[in-house]
């Protein structure tokens, strides 16, 4: 079990056992999504020095808010969109983006596991970021979604729908 807080430690988030993956993700909402969170009062970095935002992919079965939900607050970028930005609105701390239907997981903000964050395994949508510079060599980088993901995704799904 790994316990994920908000800056200020009113939220508290318990994920269980490993995660799918852990990714910096370079597309367009996620900039957007990043920029609007940081502009929020007190609110701590979403963005990484290259425009990408680090997220830590569970299942959703296995992500739960333990203490301060009632803090929680979701944003989209747009109304129709079924993608939600959750932040503690106690201190306006990213704590993960979801869905409100459809996708089986859960993108944990990585910086919300501190200490016990895992190490990054890629960069993906990178032709979406913007001109900072080269990004840094030490994880693969992939201009969309890569297949390795898609295929973790998947096996997550199947092992969900078989309760392991």
């Amino acid at each position: 079990m790994t316990t994920l807080r908000c800056a200020c430690g009113s939220v508290e988030l318990e994920a269980r056992g490993a995660p799918i993956a852990c990714a910096a993700c370079y597309c367009k909402d996620c900039q957007e999504g990043g920029r609007r969170i940081e502009a929020l009062p007190n609110a701590r970095p979403v963005l990484d020095p290259h425009g990408g935002t680090e997220l830590v992919l569970y299942r959703r079965d296995r992500v739960r808010c333990s203490r301060g939900e009632e803090l929680l607050r979701a944003y989209k970028l747009d109304e129709r969109s079924i993608t939600k930005r959750v932040v503690a609105s106690c201190c306006n701390s990213a704590m993960y983006l979801g869905f409100e239907r459809g996708p089986h997981w859960v993108s944990l903000y990585r910086a919300r596991f501190a200490e016990n964050a895992p190490p990054l395994q890629m960069r993906m949508q990178t032709k979406s970021r913007p001109a900072t510079g080269e990004l840094p060599s030490d994880v693969p980088g992939y201009p969309g979604l890569p297949l390795v993901l898609v295929g973790k995704l998947v096996a997550a799904r199947i092992a969900m729908l078989v309760s392991r």
